[in-house]
């Protein structure tokens, strides 16, 4: 075992360094390249793990609520699932031909890792809706674009968090807004609108209705697991008292809190470039109102602004225990 991970070691060196032959080992050199290996292999467990689970998820959706109900979704699968419904193509064979051009997009905008990933993940989405015996849920209209949704957005946000895509419109949305002004979001809204007003046209203006209901209880999902359960806010405050508002962080909300070495420029007394300490923190949106009123109890005339933190990780993101 010994021997196998000492191969493994001299082999990531070689890579990245050259000709194993010419490198020093010390002890430091091999404790660093195993951390290296450990955190690749962790790295790529945890990515086949998400995009495995993402899989099956996103297959129930389509093949236990979408598919015999005759329901689509937005983006590539719906797609997908209009072509099927139209011409009777396999929707496994869809799914990944009309997928290609996306990834063949991401491989030159994002990069090869990702584009492999993303292969292997529709590739794994085809074999399982050809495949896997999904059961029939439930024929109720409105479960099925519910619950279709849910399961489907499940399966996006999984296969996402796990560096990969199964549906590629988010890749168009990604180049196209690089070359417009459009944002991603405008992007994927107005390939949408005309992917329903298709399904309106084909099948009827119900049927499409509720295929936006899907698309919404999806897109809602992926925010959900791509996201996390709780958002996180960095908070940025700026303020004559900030011993005391460093201090009521550490010990009142009992987060963790970065101070930056600032100087003021240009307040309501005219330009006075006076030393301030800059209090940054990272908190729940559940926590805002909280830190707010404690801020405001130290010093009312504090400069306080926030940003969304799409994920978190590392220092003191979680709340510190009580003593």
């Amino acid at each position: 075992m010994h021997r196998i991970i000492y191969n493994l070691l001299m082999r990531s060196l070689s890579r990245r360094l050259g000709d194993a032959s010419n490198i020093i080992i010390t002890p430091y050199r091999v404790a660093r390249e195993f951390l290296i290996f450990k955190a690749d292999l962790w790295y790529w467990t945890k990515s086949a793990f998400f995009v495995g689970f993402g899989v099956l998820s996103a297959g129930l959706g389509l093949k236990g609520f979408l598919l015999p109900n005759h329901f689509i979704d937005g983006g590539v699968t719906g797609i997908s699932l209009i072509v099927n419904s139209v011409t009777g193509l396999s929707l496994s064979i869809l799914l990944l031909l009309i997928n290609l051009p996306f990834i063949a997009l991401g491989f030159t905008q994002i990069g090869r890792s990702f584009a492999i990933k993303s292969i292997l993940a529709i590739s794994g989405l085809a074999i399982a809706v050809a495949v896997i015996q999904y059961p029939v849920i439930t024929s109720d209209k409105l479960l099925v674009a519910t619950f279709g949704g849910f399961f489907l957005g499940a399966g996006i946000g999984l296969a996402v968090r796990g560096g990969a895509v199964i549906d590629g419109t988010e890749v168009l949305a990604i180049y196209v807004s690089k070359k417009t002004g459009l944002t991603i979001g405008d992007v994927i809204l107005v390939f949408n609108l005309f992917i329903f007003s298709t399904a309106a046209y084909i099948f009827s203006l119900e049927s499409a209705l509720y295929s936006m209901l899907t698309y919404i209880s999806a897109s809602k999902t992926v925010d959900f697991i791509v996201e996390g359960i709780e958002e996180y806010i960095g908070v940025t405050i700026i303020s004559i008292h900030h011993d005391e508002v460093r201090t009521m962080i550490s010990e009142k909300l009992r987060r963790g809190v970065t101070v930056y070495s600032g100087k003021r420029g240009y307040g309501k007394r005219g330009d006075k470039p006076d030393q301030s300490d800059i209090i940054f923190t990272v908190v729940t949106r559940l926590e805002i109102a909280k830190l707010n009123a404690e801020v405001d109890k130290i010093d009312p005339n504090a400069f306080v602004f926030m940003t969304n933190v799409l994920d978190a990780r590392g220092g003191m993101v979680k709340k510190r225990p009580l003593k």
